[in-house]
């Protein structure tokens, strides 16, 4: 949606885009990292694949609502479509945390 409507996806994340710096900067994170992210959990959900990929998943994942919560101790929580956003962040990241294969066990 980020690469579709620029305006409408900044606007539902409280940003006001401004020149070509502004579009870059937004394309660069809401469409660059998020492709490379999405890249990496389907390289990571690939049978046989290490574990550390899905980590590294849940990591960039997960950095979102850490880095909203350091907004939130200075500002307030986000509000609105984007506080759904924060827990649904929250709640993959964990997901792909909790669904790490476990070692086998050596007897």
């Amino acid at each position: 949606m980020a690469l579709l409507d620029p305006d409408r996806v900044a606007a539902i994340m409280g940003l006001f885009l401004v020149g070509v710096n502004g579009y870059s900067q937004f394309y660069a994170i809401y469409v660059g990292t998020r492709l490379a992210t999405a890249a990496l959990a389907l390289l990571a959900a690939r049978p046989g694949q290490a574990p550390i990929l899905g980590d590294l998943t849940a990591l960039f994942v997960l950095a979102q609502p850490a880095g909203r919560l350091v907004a939130a101790s200075v500002i307030g929580l986000p509000h609105g479509a984007l506080l759904w956003v924060c827990a649904l962040e929250m709640a993959i990241g964990i997901a792909l945390l909790m669904l790490r294969p476990r070692p086998a066990e050596n007897h």
